[in-house]
Order: structure tokens, then C-alpha cells, then sequence
């Protein structure tokens, strides 16, 4: 894309990539960090392995929905999944409770990732750029973002940085489970083509909860569609199936990002990079996850 478009109102999808490469990090230290862990456990929840807050966590700005509605926002996950953990969630804590309660964790969280540097003026310059695109996300049609958007804004600058990553990585998310829907990709087929692409093995796909026989049915209907080799590898048309997903998926997040002149993001991308450094310094995140980032 030419520079006179981005100029004109576009951004490049490149830099619509770029900016959730840095802001996924800084979001996705909830589900990780000990101290949202022990907030948490403080509520009732189970913490010997990561689902049973991580459910409740992501889900609770949807208010008390039932797994049927967690499931349809989640996409990936299988529903047997999510029913066993949605279905107690709400009786150990309410959303409120659960709200304000990853609230105090990512508050604990950020302060022992980025120690001085939380309370710094680049943190509250780039919360408040964050910000001025979050607030300007289209939720029409995207559940999760919608749900997190409508949440009053925490005082903090970091705070708000946190909120307005999740905002925006929601938006994305939202409009990527879109993408695959138009490349008719269901819930269990979108884990399938996606590791066949190499975005990540097989066994950490395996975390959303399908089994063998489902897993080995989506690969029989993918191989039927030539999208799959019959050793389960993607073929030419598989790469290309996920690669106009992946575009999709830019484009459809690009609306926020117009908020903010171009000069704007780049001081925005400036700022963030100390802080996504910390966040994956921090040891917290997986070496290897579902997301795919750079696997397109």
C-alpha cells in the first residue's frame, strides 16, 4: 500500500500486525501471571492448571452467560470445555467480583514486570495513544469487544494501557473468528488447518479440549476440500486458504487504528517496545502458542 494511503486514513496492514504483535503480549500476561493467579484463588477458583480461571477471566465482561454463548465467543474451544468450567464459574464469584479481581491481579502483574518504569510518563503516553484507538473500535457484531469496551476505564494510566490492549485484542479476535467463518472454517477445522501450517504443533492445539476422533474427522473433511495433505500438512490451497484469513483478519481490525495519525502510531510502536520486551522477559508467556504470530 502506497504511503499517500495511509496518509489519506488507511494503515498499512503490516503495521495493523505490528501493533498486535506488541500489545498481545501486554494483554496476555492475565492469564499468566501469579498474581491475577492468586486473585483468582482468592475468589474460589482452581489454579492447578490454567483453565479453570481462565474461562471465567476472559469471559466475565459478558456478564452471567451461560457456556452456550462463553463457546460461540470463544470459537476454538470445545463446548464439553467450556460447560466444565463456565458452568460452576458464576457460583464461586460473580463477573463483578471476577472483574475487580483481574483488575487488582494486572495492577500486582504489571508493577512486578515493569518495577519503576509502571508509574513512568512513556507508560501513561502510550496508554492514553492506546486508548484513543480503543475507544474508536466498532463492536457491531463482536461480542468480546463489546463487552470490554463497555467497562468504565480503570484511573491508572497502566492500567488503562492494559484495558485498551484487551479492547483491541478482542476486536481482533472477533473479526478474525469472521475471517474464518467466510473461509468456512468451523471451530475444530480452524485448529486443524492452522497447525497444518506449522503456526503450532499439534499437541498445543490439543489444549482446546477436541478429541482424537474429532480432530482426525476435521482432518478427513480439510483432505476432502484439498486444503490438507492426507499427512495432515497443508497443500497449496491451504496455505492460501489461511493466508486470506490472516488478511482478513488485519483488515478487519484496521478501523481503530484510524483514530490516530500516522505520526501517532509510530510513537505509539516507539513506546511499546520496552514494555513488550518486559512482558516477554517476564518468563511468564509460552515459548509456543496458538496464536501463530509470523506463521501466515
Amino acid at each position: 500500500m502506497a504511503a499517500h494511503e495511509e496518509t489519506a486514513g488507511g494503515v498499512e496492514p503490516a503495521r495493523v500486525r505490528q501493533l498486535w504483535h506488541l500489545l498481545e503480549p501486554l494483554h496476555a500476561v492475565l492469564y499468566y501471571a501469579p498474581e491475577v493467579l492468586e486473585e483468582a484463588a482468592a475468589l474460589g477458583y482452581g489454579t492447578g492448571e490454567r483453565w479453570a480461571s481462565y474461562f471465567p477471566i476472559r469471559a466475565a465482561p459478558l456478564g452471567t452467560v451461560g457456556d452456550e454463548r462463553v463457546a460461540s465467543a470463544f470459537y476454538s474451544f470445545n463446548p464439553r470445555m467450556v460447560a466444565e468450567h463456565i458452568g460452576p464459574a458464576w457460583r464461586i464469584a460473580s463477573p463483578e467480583d471476577v472483574l475487580a479481581a483481574r483488575l487488582r491481579g494486572m495492577d500486582r502483574a504489571y508493577r512486578a514486570i515493569f518495577g519503576d518504569r509502571t508509574d513512568s510518563p512513556e507508560l501513561a503516553e502510550a496508554a492514553a495513544l492506546a486508548r484513543r484507538a480503543a475507544e474508536a473500535v466498532n463492536t457491531a457484531g463482536r461480542p468480546l469487544a463489546a463487552a470490554n469496551a463497555a467497562l468504565d476505564w480503570p484511573e491508572q494510566p497502566h492500567l488503562q494501557m492494559w484495558q485498551a490492549a484487551t479492547i483491541l485484542r478482542e476486536h481482533r479476535g472477533d473479526g478474525h473468528l469472521a475471517a474464518l467463518l467466510v473461509a468456512g472454517l468451523d471451530p475444530v477445522e480452524s485448529l486443524v488447518s492452522f497447525a497444518a501450517i506449522g503456526a503450532a504443533s499439534v499437541e498445543r492445539f490439543e489444549s482446546r479440549g477436541w478429541s482424537a476422533q474429532e480432530w482426525a474427522a476435521a482432518r478427513e473433511r480439510l483432505v476432502a476440500r484439498g486444503l490438507l495433505h492426507a499427512d495432515g500438512t497443508a497443500t497449496e490451497a491451504g496455505h492460501h486458504l489461511r493466508r486470506g484469513v490472516e488478511e482478513d483478519t488485519d483488515r478487519l481490525a484496521t478501523d481503530p487504528w484510524r483514530a490516530l495519525a500516522p505520526q501517532d502510531i509510530d510513537r505509539l510502536t516507539g513506546l511499546l517496545g520496552e514494555f513488550w520486551v518486559a512482558a516477554l522477559s517476564s518468563g511468564l508467556l509460552p515459548s509456543e502458542t496458538t496464536l501463530g504470530i509470523g506463521k501466515v
